[in-house]
């Protein structure tokens, strides 16, 4: 090797080690960001919320009538995104509108809340479109789960406001659900999260038990949801801050073995290595399929949390099923897995 090749060579070299160097302390300067805590105002009767479709379209003119005489039922007013009814392919408008509706109903200071109307696909479309200097500006409740995932966990990582995991406005507002939303949102209680008791609610407890994986407690802020969405963050700036938190975990129609890829893309990532505790959700229809011979979601599940050595218990009501516990993405939380329990240490919802 020349003289001058040699020279060229090691600029490479250093430049890459720099690069990596430089590209390694911005991931730490990231890390290490952690915006303070917003807590959004508790939801009143009377109060205007706003109706989005951030994520999928909905098809039927029935859905928009249902949720927006649900809403109403709670005691709200109800204004439509301007996009509410677009469709866009599979999506609820395209990119621009979807996001558009969404910075709009932030920046409207006459809006007290905002409700996603359905999950499905599409969010991580808009998530980088999203004016999170507005959205701190005016902290107001946002909520909704599965695919909008993204944007609670994105919204709250970004700004440092407290989101919910929550019933969207096509889902079924059934008593025990409104219940949980009632306390959480527009009561403001710092509530104990929990299952219902065996003999409640059409007795979906008897086959929806909690149970305990690793027992003991812990406390750090929530942070989580669906977890192909969250898996599909990984290593963006919307991805959670999973240092001391609490993850939770929900899926749905999912193969075994794309649940065991999904969960090691977190590990991989790093979410797992400093986490208080875990509580796992439902898990729907999330079944081997046909041709795939391997673990269980029981021995999947225990592969993966039981080696971290942190409190863990599963079966927790959220996720894709008709009894849905609201839970506060960015709240600060003590989990009880002996008690199978999430209590909030301080209220999500400020009056």
């Amino acid at each position: 090797m020349t003289t001058t090749r040699r020279s060229f060579a090691q600029s490479l070299a250093f430049g890459g080690i720099a690069a990596a160097t430089a590209a390694n302390a911005q991931t730490k300067q990231t890390q290490a960001a952690r915006q303070p805590t917003l807590v959004p105002r508790r939801l009143q009767p009377g109060d205007t919320v706003g109706l989005v479709s951030p994520a999928n379209a909905s098809w039927s003119s029935d859905d928009f009538d249902y949720a927006i005489e649900t809403l109403k039922a709670l005691g709200f007013q109800v204004r439509e995104g301007r996009h509410l009814r677009s469709r866009w392919g599979k999506f609820g408008g395209t990119d621009a509108e979807r996001a558009g509706d969404l910075n709009a109903m932030f920046a409207d200071l006459t809006i007290a809340g905002i409700f996603a109307m359905t999950g499905g696909s599409g969010c991580n479309r808009i998530v980088d479109k999203l004016d999170y200097a507005t959205i701190r500006r005016n902290p107001k409740y946002f909520g909704g789960f599965s695919d909008i995932t993204c944007l609670l966990n994105a919204i709250q990582r970004q700004t440092g406001l407290v989101t919910f995991h929550a019933p969207v406005g096509e889902s079924e507002w059934n008593g025990w659900s409104v219940e949980n939303f009632k306390a959480v949102v527009m009561r403001g209680e710092a509530a104990t999260l929990r299952n219902p008791e065996p003999g409640r609610s059409d007795n979906l407890v008897s086959r929806e038990r909690t149970v305990t994986l690793r027992g003991g407690t812990a406390r750090g802020v929530l942070v989580g949801g669906n977890l192909s969405v969250l898996a599909s963050l990984a290593g963006s700036a919307y991805f959670p801050d999973c240092r001391g938190a609490i993850l939770f975990i929900e899926e749905i129609n999912e193969y075994l073995y794309r649940v065991e890829r999904m969960l090691s893309t977190l590990r991989l990532a790093g979410a797992f290595d400093q986490l208080a505790g875990v509580v796992i959700g439902q898990f729907t229809k999330c079944e081997p399929g046909d041709g795939y011979g391997m673990l269980t979601l029981e021995e999947i599940l225990n592969d993966y949390f039981l080696p971290l050595n942190v409190p863990v218990y599963r079966g927790a009501m959220f996720g894709h099923v008709k009894l849905k516990l609201t839970v506060p993405v960015g709240a600060t939380a003590e989990l009880d897995a002996d008690a199978r329990t999430i209590r909030l240490l301080q209220p999500a919802t400020a009056a």
